[in-house]
């Protein structure tokens, strides 16, 4: 028997934006919560966030992963909050074969983190699909996490969705907290530049993002909360439908994009 299914599950990049959204009812929630409904439930998710920054490639392998509340000055009530899906040995598994020459390494530490888990509690508030987060490696270039992202492709044909969590531009140091709804003009600039890459299919232009000049380094000051896009466009099949859902910034440098590959 095939463990391929005819229709291979979605590959999505969620701009996750503050943590404080899980406590609203706005644009970007509402549109994740759609998603829930909407898309084939998977048997398990593979995420890649922009808050597990380790200096090596691992992969969670535990049945009760912890939920992580990475973030400070937030409300107590978020400071609460659990998020108790499964993890999934068999997945994480996967990934480790998969992964081989990455030298992947199963990990019983880590947990869901923000990234990870303020996104799925509004697509799945049941908590019921398990979820296996992949760390990102920062040694390594921007043209590996592609790679990878391509061989994990193969894992939608098997019943699983492939997600990121960062943000297009993400840079908190010159965001305007007085002004939610607005974007900066080279925030809106770089934004549409990637977001015309993805559109065109020219991923090399993701993955060469610095070549866009000054403009990209203030919409990307430091790559963590980039980089989940590029597992995404790694793991891109050939005859995806692309749809872009809440192209706006808020605070002026907060893109809020969101890419479904589906």
């Amino acid at each position: 028997m095939s463990l391929l299914n005819e229709n291979p599950m979605p590959a999505i990049f969620f701009g996750h934006g503050s943590p404080g959204n899980i406590l609203e009812d706005n644009t970007a929630t509402r549109m994740w919560q759609q998603l829930g409904k909407e898309l084939p439930k998977p048997k398990g998710i593979i995420c890649v966030s922009a808050h597990w920054y380790t200096s090596n490639t691992a992969i969670t392998s535990m049945e009760s992963p912890k939920t992580i509340h990475d973030f400070g000055g937030f409300p107590k009530a978020m400071y609460e909050m659990q998020y108790p899906a499964p993890g999934s040995l068999e997945l994480a598994s996967k990934l480790s074969v998969i992964l081989a020459e990455e030298n992947a390494q199963l990990d019983s530490t880590w947990g869901f983190d923000h990234g990870t888990w303020c996104v799925l509690a509004k697509v799945f508030p049941k908590a019921d699909v398990p979820v296996v987060q992949l760390s990102i490696n920062n040694t390594k270039d921007m043209a590996f996490h592609f790679r990878v992202g391509q061989k994990l492709a193969e894992l939608r044909k098997q019943g699983y969705w492939v997600i990121g969590s960062g943000n297009i531009v993400h840079n908190l140091g010159v965001m305007d907290w007085n002004k939610r709804n607005m974007t900066f003009n080279w925030a809106q600039r770089f934004g549409d530049y990637i977001r015309d890459a993805v559109s065109t299919n020219t991923p090399e232009n993701v993955i060469n993002y610095l070549d866009f000049g000054a403009e990209a380094k203030m919409s990307v000051p430091h790559p963590d909360h980039f980089i989940p896009l590029l597992y995404v466009l790694g793991a891109r099949l050939t005859d995806d439908d692309c749809r872009f859902e809440t192209t706006y910034a808020e605070y002026g440098s907060l893109d809020m994009t969101s890419i479904i590959f589906n």
